[in-house]
């Protein structure tokens, strides 16, 4: 496939293979964006703000919905597509398709609803006589950068609210799942947007996101990847805005009144969805020590039961991980847990990318399975005494994305929603729980910035003040 650069599709000598994870087949190749690669988009990108300033609300909504609809005729080309690169199953494929789909027509409606208010300037003594309001205004370029996990649904989330506040964007995707964010590309350029609004950049991050983070042309840079490239971001910014989203070991807590009918499906979903690699994957368990032992007997075998293998088999529940290495660092991860106490009830044995579905219990505090983000098919269940345990437990990390509770006690459902250190606070659901609309984003080290359509366009424009004296 070829970059998007200047309103162009280009070729460079030098590629990037993009590989099944499963297998380690080539899908394709993507060209190796350079640093020059990098300058030339945001020269361009200047120039598409200057074409997305003219257009109308109305012309920007409709531009997304015209998106929307030629990527819905797309829709299983694009989830084939992500299944081979991401190594997700098709299921989990098509269903991002769908979730990018609302993302975009949500973006397209909240283009029509960005709107200021008025100032009351006679509510202070000298505003007497004067009247105004203030205006929401587009920054200018923005830079979304993108992790390999959701690559469609999270470029989304930053490519529509940006270009529906009438900002030019330049989005450089992970290098291991480019292929989408190509093909997003093309259906953007046939909706209508500006060629030289839009831009896909492949490359390495370390010289084409680097240029284009560090750039002053650049007005922010919304990112979702690792903590630790999120905090290089952050030094290397400037002055310029940032949101982040950096992920999680969110925990779900499990009381002794929970509905267990309803928790213990989602609870599995929840930690091996994408063989466990998303920001907001089960990871910690925390069970009253009540129903410890029935809880965790059920888990496992539901857990055994879990069909594992290739990721374009319609029946398959848990496909590969993105690469070798992850699947030997989660493993890894268990091992060092093992010989610190905790109990392995099955899986984590490794193949090439694959990992089974590993269970361990017991786990210690200090080791990185607890205090780390595995971002992999694993969950420990740890048992506890009070529900003030409980809490405590899941604020012991540096993250706070979101976290679970099952609980018929509106009490302690309430305590939770006051006193757990996260972004959100899921009742009687798993953390894994999103709703494209929703604002999402985390405290502590999980990030800065809530997405969310409506929330992301505030994020990515700024107020401007006008004042009328009419003495």
């Amino acid at each position: 496939m070829k970059m998007l650069l200047a309103g162009e599709w280009v070729e460079r000598d030098r590629v990037i293979e993009v590989l099944n994870p499963y297998d380690n087949s080539l899908i394709d190749t993507v060209p190796r964006g350079t640093r020059e690669d990098a300058l030339k988009a945001i020269e361009a990108a200047q120039k598409g703000f200057e074409e997305m300033k003219k257009l109308t609300a109305y012309d920007r909504s409709s531009i997304l919905q015209k998106a929307a609809q030629i990527m819905d005729s797309r829709k299983e080309e694009m989830a084939q597509l992500v299944s081979k690169e991401v190594g997700k199953t098709i299921n989990e494929a098509r269903g991002e398709i769908a979730r990018a789909l609302q993302t975009l027509t949500l973006s397209a409606e909240e283009a029509k609803r960005l709107a200021g208010e008025e100032v009351r300037f006679d509510g202070a003594p000298p505003g007497g006589g004067k009247m105004g309001l203030y205006l929401r205004v587009p920054l200018g370029i923005i830079v979304a950068i993108t992790p390999f996990n959701f690559p469609v649904n999270l470029a989304m989330h930053k490519i529509a609210p940006a270009l529906a506040a009438g900002n030019s964007v330049i989005l450089k995707p992970a290098s291991a799942t480019p292929l989408a964010d190509v093909l997003m590309g093309e259906i953007f350029l046939e909706a209508g947007v500006p060629p030289l609004a839009f831009q896909v950049i492949t490359g390495p991050g370390g010289e084409v996101g680097d240029t284009l983070v560090e750039d002053e042309r650049v007005k922010m840079v919304t990112f979702t990847g690792s903590r630790e490239i999120g905090k290089e971001i952050m030094k290397k910014k400037g002055y310029k805005r940032a949101t982040m989203e950096l992920g999680s070991n969110s925990a779900v807590i499990i009381c002794e009144d929970a509905q267990m009918d309803k928790a213990f499906p989602r609870v599995v979903l929840g930690a091996y969805a994408l063989a466990g690699q998303v920001c907001i994957s089960v990871q910690r368990i925390f069970v009253h020590e009540s129903i410890f032992d029935t809880f965790v007997e059920r888990y496992v075998e539901e857990v055994r039961a879990l069909k594992v293998g290739n990721q374009l088999l319609e029946e398959t529940q848990v496909g590969p991980m993105i690469e070798p290495k992850e699947a030997q660092r989660v493993k890894e991860w268990i091992d060092e847990a093992v010989a610190a106490g905790a109990k392995l009830l099955c899986g984590g044995e490794v193949d090439g990318a694959m990992m089974t579905p590993a269970v361990v219990t017991h786990c210690p505090r200090n080791v990185l399975l607890f205090t780390g983000e595995a971002f992999g098919p694993v969950v420990l269940i740890n048992p506890y005494s009070t529900f003030e345990e409980a809490i405590e437990l899941t604020n012991d990390s540096v993250y706070g994305l979101q976290a679970g509770i099952y609980t018929q006690n509106l009490y302690k459902a309430w305590q939770a929603a006051k006193e757990v250190e996260a972004g959100g606070i899921i009742i009687n659901d798993v953390p894994t729980f999103r709703v494209d609309l929703m604002p999402y984003g985390g405290m502590k080290e999980s990030g800065i910035g809530r997405e969310g359509p409506s929330y992301t366009i505030e994020e990515m424009t700024e107020i401007k003040l006008v004042c009328f004296d009419l003495n």
